[in-house]
């Protein structure tokens, strides 16, 4: 009989963690669903950095495109 108990004992817990689990998940995406990612204004601030140290460490040279790999 203890046996059984402690099944449905792992049973319950393993079907709760994974309910739990499955509301954050929902919630998460209705977070970034009501709030998406919005474009960053340092763009530009960055692209001047990234010109500013290639220019330093290439004296002469003229960077013409910068862009991310993702």
């Amino acid at each position: 009989m203890e046996s059984l108990d402690l099944v449905a004992i792992c049973t319950s817990a393993f079907v709760g963690v994974f309910l739990l689990l499955t509301v954050l998940a929902l919630v998460m995406r209705l977070i970034t669903v009501l709030f998406p990612e919005r474009e960053s204004a340092g763009d530009s601030t960055m692209i001047a950095a990234v010109s500013t140290v290639l220019q330093t460490l290439y004296p002469g040279t003229k960077i013409t495109k910068v862009e991310e790999i993702k």
